[in-house]
C-alpha cells in the first residue's frame, strides 16, 4: 500500500528542489483487503442519529473536590475531546451545573449570555430574505451565537425553514468567493445555520420541519466553500471559520458527501499547525463531529464501505502522530484513535477493515506514560461499539488490565482495598492509618446507631493515582467516574452490586494531607456519610437542597481530624459573604465552589457547635429517607440563627476556629516577574514555636526562608506552598495561586518531540550533539505560514561549533544565509519574516564539540 505525505510536506519539498526532499518517518501499513468491501448498513442495535452540536461554551477549569455519585453510563464516557477548556452544547439551554452533578463528562450546557440591544430573537424573526441576511452578517459572531438558545414561540420566527433558506443560499453566494477569513462576515451565516439545526432539533413541532430543499441549499454552500481556493489556508483566520464549516456537515446530517474533504483535512496536518490554535481546532472538528458522530448515519456507512480510505486516514493519523501526546494537542491523536474505534463498530466490511487497524494502533501503543491517553480511549471504544472482538483486540477486562498496568501496589486496610500507582510501602501504612482513625472520629461527630439498613457497599476501594494527568487518562476507564475534578467517590448503595470506589491523586506539592494523597478524608467521609447518614441513592439525596451538609461534613471531616486550619474557610469567613439561611439552600446549581466548600465547612462547623441538637434531628431524617423532613428542620429555621452565625463568622476569622498547633499563612506582592512573600503563620493553644520554613515556588525551585522572594523566569499561574514546623515537630501547610504576568529569564525550552533526531520545532530543543572537528550536524525546522521571527541558539557543552541556517538547502560552511561563528558554543542567530515551509540549519565543528543543545524558537 502506498503512504501518503501530508500536503505541506510534498509542497514544501518541491518549492526547495529535488535535493531538499526529505525523507518520511514510516508506517505501519495496513495489509489491503483481499477484494474491495461491500456496502453495508450500520448494526441493527444503532440508535438515532445523534442531535447536532450546539455552540462552543467554555469548560470548567477548576478542579472541584467532587462527590459521591452513581456511576456513568458507557455512553457518557470515551466521548470524543475538545481542547483544553472547550466543549459543546448538546442540549437545550439550561443554566450550568455543578460538575459533580453533570450528567456527561464532555456535554455541558450552556447558559445563555443576556442578548445586547439589536441582537434579540425579534430583531431575526422580523426581516426575512435579504433583510434578514443582511442582518446576520451585520450582526457580531457573539450575537448570533446566542440564537442557540432561543427557546419558545420565537424558535419558529427565527429559524422557520425560509429564513433558512435565504441564510444558505447567501453562504453559498459568499463561498464561492472565499478569501480564508471572515472579512466578508461569511461565519454569520455559518454560525446561523448551525444554530438553526441545534435549535430545530430541539424544537420540531414549533420551527416546523425541515426537508430536502434545505439539505441542498446547505450542500450547495457546502460545496462552494470546499470548492474555494482558501478554505485549506494553514492560518488561524481560515481556522475559525472552517472550524464552524466543518461542524456545519455534521449538523445538516450529509457527512457522506465529504469524505474526501475529512481525509484532506487529516492527511494535511502535520506539526506546522501547531502555531494556529483555531486551524488545530478545525482538524479537530473533523474527529469529534463527523467522523465521531456519523457512524449511526446508514448513508454514511454505506459509503465508507464501498470506499474506506477515510478509515485508512484516521488510523494513519493515529499512528504518524503519536508526538501529540503529552501535548496540549494530544487530543488530535486521542480522537483518531477514538473514531477508528468507534468506526469498528459499524459491522459488517467495514468492521472487518478496521479491526486489523484497530488492533495496530493498541499492539503499538503502550499502556503507560504518554501514550496512556491513545491506549485507554481507543481501548474503550472498541470494547463499546465491537464487543465481540474484544479477544482479538485484548480488551476483554479493560479496567482490570488498566488497573494492573496503572494501579499496581495494594494494601488490603481492614473492610479498604488502597490501589495505587506509586505509593510506598510506608506511604500505603500511612493512608491506611489516617482512615482507621477517621472512622471513629466521623461516628463520634454525626453520632450514628450503625449502617443505614439495606443499603450495599460495607466494603471500599480506594484508588490513588500519581497526579491529575493520569486520573483524567485512566480513572473514567476502571471506575465509570466523571474526571472534572479533583477526586470523586462512586457508590450507590441501593444497587446489591454496589462496589463503592473513592479515585484521588496526589498532588504536586505539599498540601497537608497523608501521603500528599488530596482529598483522602473529604471523599472518604462521603463513603461513610453514605452508610451512615444518607438513605437512598445520590438522586434522593439530592432532591432538597442539603449540600451544605453533603459537602461541608466532607471538608469539616477532613480539616479537624486532620488537626489542620481552613484557611480559606478562615478568609471567607472574614467577608460575611453569605447568611446561613443562604447556605442552607445550597444547590449544586446554584453554589460556586466558593459557596460549596468553605462555606459549606463553616455552615457545618457552626451547627454542630453551636446547634447539634439540630443536626441530630435532621439526620435522624436523612437515615430513615425522609428529606423533606429532614430539609424541614434547617430550612423552618428562617433567618433566626444568621445573627449569631454572623458574630461567629467573626471569632472565626479572628482565630477562634483555628487548629491546635501551626497554621500556616503569608501575605504576597507582585512585582513583574518577582513576587515578594511574608511569612504571616500563627501558633494556636500550644507552647511550641515555629521553627522552620519551606517554600515551593510552582516552578520547580524552593527556599526555606521566611520570607523569601522569587523571581520567575516565564509569566504564568504558579502554585506557591508554605510549609511550616513548629519546635515540637508539628506541620501544617497551605497553598496559593500567585500571577505573574512577565518573565525575569529564561528557562530551558522542553526537547523536540519528533521521533527524527534531526528535526526542530516550534520553542523546543535538542541537547547533547556531538561531532568530531570538521563534521557537521544537520537539522531542519518546518517554519508556518505566518511566521514573524525565527531565533536559532546553541548553548552549552564543550568545543567551538559554527552556526549556519539556510533556506533553501541544507547548510553549511560553503551553503549559508545566515550564520554565527563567535568562539566557543554559544551561538545565536535571527531570520525575520520567513516564508514558510523547510528550512535548514547546522553546526559544523572547528574542534572537537560534545554537549552542545541546538534550540529553535519562533
Amino acid at each position: 500500500m502506498r503512504l501518503r505525505q501530508s500536503l505541506p510536506l510534498l509542497v514544501a519539498a518541491a518549492l526547495a528542489g529535488p535535493a531538499a526532499l526529505l525523507p518520511t518517518p514510516a508506517l505501519a501499513a495496513t495489509p489491503a483487503p483481499a477484494a474491495a468491501p461491500a456496502a453495508q448498513a450500520p448494526a441493527a442495535h444503532a440508535p438515532a442519529a445523534p442531535l447536532p452540536f450546539g455552540a462552543e461554551i467554555a469548560a470548567p477549569g477548576t478542579e472541584e473536590l467532587g462527590r459521591t455519585a452513581a456511576p456513568l453510563p458507557p455512553e457518557l464516557l470515551g466521548q470524543a475531546l475538545q481542547p483544553a477548556g472547550t466543549a459543546v452544547q448538546t442540549g437545550p439551554q439550561q443554566t450550568p451545573r455543578h460538575p459533580a452533578a453533570t450528567s456527561a463528562k464532555h456535554a455541558l450546557t450552556a447558559q445563555a449570555a443576556p442578548a445586547a440591544a439589536g441582537c434579540l430573537p425579534a430583531d431575526f424573526a422580523s426581516r426575512s430574505g435579504a433583510d434578514l441576511v443582511s442582518f446576520v452578517q451585520g450582526s457580531t459572531t457573539d450575537c448570533v451565537n446566542t440564537l442557540f438558545n432561543v427557546t419558545g414561540t420565537d424558535t419558529a420566527g427565527v429559524f422557520k425553514q425560509s429564513q433558512m433558506l435565504a441564510v444558505a443560499d447567501a453562504f453559498k453566494a459568499q463561498a464561492a468567493h472565499y478569501t480564508g477569513d471572515n472579512s466578508a462576515n461569511i461565519l454569520q451565516l455559518v454560525l446561523f445555520l448551525r444554530a438553526g439545526y441545534y435549535v430545530q432539533s430541539n424544537n420540531a413541532g414549533t420551527v416546523g420541519p425541515y426537508d430536502a430543499s434545505l439539505t441542498g441549499a446547505v450542500q450547495a454552500g457546502l460545496d462552494a466553500f470546499f470548492a474555494s481556493a482558501h478554505w485549506h489556508d494553514v492560518s488561524d483566520a481560515n481556522g475559525t471559520v472552517l472550524n464552524e464549516v466543518l461542524v456545519l456537515t455534521d449538523s445538516a446530517n450529509i457527512q457522506s458527501r465529504y469524505l474526501k474533504v475529512y481525509q484532506q483535512v487529516l492527511d494535511g496536518y502535520d506539526n506546522g499547525y501547531n502555531a494556529f490554535p483555531k486551524m488545530v481546532k478545525a482538524v479537530n472538528a473533523v474527529l469529534y463531529a463527523p467522523l465521531w458522530r456519523a457512524n449511526w448515519n446508514p448513508d454514511y456507512v454505506n459509503t465508507i464501505a464501498a470506499d474506506p480510505a477515510v478509515i485508512t486516514s484516521l488510523a494513519t493519523f493515529a499512528q504518524r502522530h503519536k508526538d501529540l501526546l503529552g501535548t496540549a494537542n494530544q487530543f488530535l491523536d486521542v480522537n483518531a484513535g477514538n473514531d477508528l474505534a468507534r468506526t469498528a463498530g459499524d459491522g459488517g466490511a467495514v468492521a472487518t477493515f478496521t479491526r486489523p487497524l484497530v488492533k495496530q494502533v493498541l499492539d503499538g501503543t503502550p499502556i503507560a506514560g504518554s501514550t496512556g491517553p491513545l491506549y485507554v480511549y481507543t481501548a474503550y471504544n472498541a470494547n463499546r461499539y465491537d464487543n465481540a472482538s474484544c479477544s482479538y483486540y485484548g480488551t476483554c477486562d479493560l479496567p482490570g488490565k488498566l488497573t494492573a498496568a496503572v494501579l499496581p501496589n495494594t494494601l488490603e486496610c481492614d473492610n479498604r482495598t488502597i490501589r495505587t500507582e506509586d505509593l510506598t510501602p510506608a506511604e500505603l501504612a500511612t493512608v491506611c492509618a489516617s482512615l482507621r482513625g477517621e472512622d471513629t472520629f466521623f461516628h463520634g461527630m454525626v453520632k450514628d446507631s450503625g449502617p443505614i439498613a439495606g443499603q450495599y457497599g460495607k466494603t471500599i476501594t480506594l484508588a490513588v493515582f500519581a497526579n491529575r494527568d493520569d486520573y483524567l487518562t485512566y480513572s473514567w476507564a476502571i471506575y465509570n467516574n466523571s474526571t472534572d475534578n479533583g477526586g470523586q467517590t462512586v457508590m450507590d448503595v441501593t444497587d446489591p452490586a454496589n462496589k463503592p470506589v473513592s479515585v484521588m491523586y496526589k498532588k504536586s506539592y505539599n498540601d497537608g494531607f497523608p501521603a500528599n494523597v488530596w482529598n483522602l478524608n473529604h471523599e472518604y467521609t462521603h463513603y461513610l456519610d453514605n452508610i451512615y447518614d444518607m438513605k437512598g441513592n445520590f438522586t434522593t439525596e439530592i432532591s432538597v437542597p442539603d449540600i451544605w451538609w453533603i459537602e461541608g461534613v466532607a471538608e469539616y471531616e477532613s480539616y479537624t481530624y486532620r488537626g489542620t486550619t481552613d484557611t480559606q474557610a478562615m478568609a471567607e469567613a472574614a467577608t460575611h459573604r453569605y447568611k446561613l439561611s443562604t447556605v442552607f439552600q445550597n444547590t449544586y446549581d446554584n453554589s460556586d465552589t466558593v459557596r460549596t466548600y468553605p462555606w459549606g465547612y463553616l455552615a457545618v462547623r457552626y451547627m454542630l457547635e453551636k446547634h447539634p441538637a439540630d443536626v441530630q434531628n435532621m439526620l435522624g431524617h436523612f437515615r430513615t429517607g425522609d428529606y423533606q423532613g429532614g430539609y424541614a428542620v434547617y430550612n423552618g429555621l428562617g433567618t433566626s440563627y444568621d445573627a449569631d452565625f454572623d458574630a461567629w463568622l467573626d471569632a472565626c476569622a479572628g482565630g477562634a476556629c483555628y487548629a491546635d498547633g501551626p497554621t500556616a499563612l503569608f501575605g504576597q506582592s507582585v512585582d513583574g516577574a518577582t513576587v515578594t512573600l511574608t511569612d504571616k503563620s500563627v501558633e494556636t493553644n500550644s507552647q511550641a514555636k515555629l521553627a522552620s520554613w519551606h517554600w515551593t515556588f510552582g516552578d520547580g525551585s524552593s527556599s526555606d526562608q521566611q520570607n523569601p522572594v522569587h523571581t520567575y523566569a516565564n509569566p504564568g499561574t504558579y502554585t506557591v506552598a508554605l510549609t511550616v514546623t513548629d519546635s515540637a515537630g508539628k506541620t501544617a501547610s497551605t497553598p496559593t495561586s500567585v500571577v505573574v504576568t512577565t518573565g525575569g529569564g529564561t528557562t530551558p525550552l522542553p526537547t523536540c518531540t519528533d521521533p527524527r533526531t534531526d528535526a526542530l520545532g516550534q520553542n523546543c530543543a535538542r541537547p547533547n550533539q556531538a561531532r568530531a572537528a570538521g563534521g557537521l550536524d544537520y537539522f531542519y525546522v518546518y517554519l508556518p505560514a505566518g511566521t514573524s521571527t525565527l531565533k536559532v541558539n546553541t548553548s552549552g557543552g564543550t568545543g567551538n561549533a559554527s552556526l549556519y541556517y539556510n533556506a533553501d538547502t541544507w547548510a553549511s560552511p560553503t551553503a549559508f544565509t545566515a550564520s554565527s561563528t563567535n568562539p566557543g558554543t554559544t551561538q545565536s542567530l535571527t531570520v525575520t519574516n520567513p516564508t514558510a515551509g523547510y528550512r535548514y540549519i547546522s553546526l559544523y565543528a572547528n574542534t572537537d564539540f560534545s554537549g552542545v543543545t541546538v534550540s529553535t524558537q519562533f
